[in-house]
């Protein structure tokens, strides 16, 4: 049995495969190998930080720091990566339970960083607080 975090993980994976500008399927989760220049642009899901509050016996409130990362080659990579991000904040936003997992996502910032690789690159990070309940004795069950 898979906690909750791991399943809401899980479906975003899921609801980002069909992003628009490229990416083809591209979307990986926690992927920590380079991304090759024939892999761009792509996707990548990763958790950051899970922060628990206890506000009603006997139910932990949660806010799930999640990243997604967009990986582009571009000569000008942040503006490469703008139809991404257009389409991956959609989805991220089209349903706010995850399919019954959460209660609602909100949207945390968005942060730039340009590479020098093979070929110019940058990374876009969009981050979402995803907010769910949970058991106080069992992540599994709420």
């Amino acid at each position: 049995m898979t906690t909750r975090r791991e399943a809401i993980l899980a479906q975003i994976v899921t609801q980002l495969q069909s992003v628009d500008g490229g990416v083809n399927g591209r979307v990986y989760r926690s992927r920590v190998e380079p991304i090759a220049r024939g892999e761009s642009p792509a996707v990548i899901v990763e958790p950051r930080q899970d922060q628990a509050a206890q506000t009603t016996i006997p139910r932990l409130d949660w806010t799930l720091t999640v990243a997604v990362m967009v990986l582009v080659r571009s000569p000008v990579p942040d503006q490469a990566a703008d139809p991404i991000v257009a389409s991956l904040h959609a989805k991220m936003m089209q349903d706010l339970t995850l399919g019954g997992l959460s209660y609602d996502i909100h949207p945390n910032g968005v942060s730039f960083e340009m590479i020098e690789a093979d070929q110019a690159a940058g990374v876009v990070t969009c981050e979402y607080n995803v907010l769910y309940k949970t058991s106080l004795t069992d992540q599994t069950t709420l």
